[in-house]
C-alpha cells in the first residue's frame, strides 16, 4: 500500500538510544532514515543522547534538528550512554509540548526509545517501534558470569514486548529477527523491512579509476568488539598459503583493538595486516571498492549494513553462518558462509574465493550487487512513510 504523495508533510520524532557519532548500524541506520525524511519535505526531529557531559542542547544537521539529551557514561564501553528517567521524562514531555509530533519512531524498548513510546502513548500519537538489537548483543559489555547474563537477556526480551507490544507497528530488518521477537518476546506481529542502503554510492562511477591492491585483500568494516570475532578472521589469514600473500584491511574502532593488534604481532602478520581507524565515508566508500573480499565474521549481526555497502560494491562476501547473515550470501555464488569461529574453514573459504580467476572473481562481485538490489534505500523510506501516514502490518507484509 503506497499512500498518495500529496499528502501534507508530517512532524516526525526518532527516538534512538544510539545515534551519530556513535558507529554501527543503528546509530547509521537513524541517521539515513531522518535525512531521507527530512528530503521527502517531513519535519524531523531526532531525540538522541548528548556524547559527552553537560546538559541537554539543541543542534541543526541535513538530517533535520536533534535534540541531545542529558547523558551518562558506562566504564565497559567506549561510548556508548545511558539516560536515567528522572533526568529526561520532564525534557521529553517538554519537547512534545514544543514539536507536536504527527508520529513517533523508537528504535529500541531502552532508556530514550521506552519513554518516547510512554509520553506518545499518553498523547494518542501514532507509534512505529524498530528493534536493531538482539539482547545477546549486551553481553560483551555485562560484567557478570554466564548465569547472571541470561537472567538479564531473558528480563530484557520480556521488557521488548512490554514496550514495543504498545506500538502501532513494530519492525526489525530481517525475518530472522522477526522470528525472534515472536518467539522471545511474544510479539504477535513483527514487520520485517530491511534497513536500506543506497547501493548507486558505492559503484565507480564513469570514468572513475581505482587503483588495486597489489595483493590479495580482504576487508573488514565495523566495530572492534567481541561479538565480531575478529581474532578468528586474523588467525584465518594466518592459516592461508604464504605464496597467495592475504593481506587484511580493518577498518572500525572499539574496545579490543589493542587485543587484535598483540594478536598481529604474535602471529607475524604486521606486514599484512592494516589498522585503519575510523574512515571517513569517502574514504570507507573507496576501500569496499579496492577490496577483492569482504568478510563478516560476527554472529550478533541483525542485518549489517556494512555488509550490504560492501555488496554494493560488487564485492564477494564470506559471512559466518549466524544471525541474519546467511540471508545475504548465495553459496558459491556471491561468495560463501563459513562455520562461526572455524578459522579453518574461513582460511580454506578464503584461498577458494581468492584463487578464482579474475572474471569468476568479478561474476561474484557482480551478484552481490545484484541481490542487495531488494535493499534499496528508496523502497525501506517509502515503507516507513507509509506506515507514518497509516498503514498497517497488513498493508506492508508479503
Amino acid at each position: 500500500m503506497t499512500m498518495p504523495d500529496n499528502q501534507h508533510p508530517l512532524t516526525i520524532l526518532i527516538a534512538a538510544d544510539t545515534y551519530p557519532p556513535h558507529v554501527n548500524g543503528a546509530a547509521m541506520f537513524s541517521y539515513r532514515l531522518a535525512k531521507g525524511m527530512r528530503e521527502r519535505g517531513h519535519d524531523v526531529h531526532v531525540l538522541a543522547c548528548r556524547p559527552d557531559k553537560g546538559k541537554s542542547y539543541t543542534e541543526f544537521g541535513d538530517e533535520g534538528t536533534v535534540h541531545r539529551i542529558r547523558s551518562h557514561s558506562v566504564p565497559t564501553h567506549e561510548y556508548f550512554r545511558i539516560t536515567f528517567p528522572w533526568e529526561i521524562k520532564k525534557e521529553i514531555s517538554l519537547l512534545f509540548d514544543r514539536i507536536q509530533p504527527d508520529v513517533v519512531h523508537i528504535q529500541s524498548h531502552y532508556m530514550i526509545g521506552e519513554h518516547v513510546l510512554y509520553e506518545a502513548v499518553k498523547r494518542g500519537i501514532r507509534i512505529v517501534a524498530t528493534n536493531h538489537f538482539m539482547p545477546e548483543n549486551l553481553n560483551p559489555f555485562l560484567p557478570f558470569p554466564q548465569w547472571f547474563k541470561d537472567i538479564v537477556g531473558r528480563i530484557s526480551w520480556k521488557d521488548m514486548g512490554k514496550v514495543m507490544g504498545q506500538a502501532d507497528v513494530v519492525t526489525t530488518p530481517t525475518p530472522l529477527a522477526a522470528n525472534a521477537m515472536h518467539q522471545h518476546a511474544f510479539l504477535r506481529k513483527v514487520l520485517p523491512l530491511s534497513n536500506g542502503i543506497d547501493s548507486a554510492a558505492y559503484e565507480l562511477n564513469p570514468g572513475e579509476e581505482l587503483e588495486r591492491h597489489p595483493s590479495p585483500t580482504v576487508l573488514f568494516v565495523g566495530r572492534l568488539a567481541e561479538e565480531k570475532h575478529i581474532d578468528v578472521l586474523i588467525d584465518a589469514i594466518a592459516k592461508t598459503p604464504k605464496q597467495l600473500d592475504v593481506h587484511l584491511e580493518v577498518v572500525g574502532g572499539g574496545e579490543v583493538r589493542p587485543a587484535l593488534e598483540a594478536q598481529v604481532d604474535r602471529l607475524g602478520l604486521q606486514d599484512r595486516v592494516k589498522f585503519l581507524g575510523l574512515a571517513n565515508d569517502a574514504d570507507l566508500r573507496r576501500a569496499y571498492l579496492a577490496a577483492d573480499l569482504f568478510c563478516m565474521p560476527g554472529t550478533a549481526e541483525l542485518q549489517s549494513l556494512v555488509t550490504l555497502e560492501a555488496m554494493s560494491a560488487s564485492t564477494p562476501v564470506l559471512l559466518a553462518d549466524a544471525m541474519a547473515l546467511p540471508h545475504l550470501v548465495r553459496d558459491g555464488e556471491n561468495g560463501y558462509l563459513f562455520t562461526p569461529n572455524d578459522s579453518d574453514d574461513l582460511a580454506a573459504k578464503m584461498v577458494r574465493v581468492l584463487s578464482l580467476p579474475s572474471d569468476e572473481l568479478e561474476a561474484m562481485g557482480k551478484a552481490s550487487r545484484g541481490i542487495v538490489e531488494s535493499h534499496s534505500i528508496g523502497r525501506t523510506l517509502q515503507a516507513f512513510e507509509d506506515l507514518y501516514r497509516g498503514a498497517s502490518y497488513d498493508d506492508l507484509v508479503v
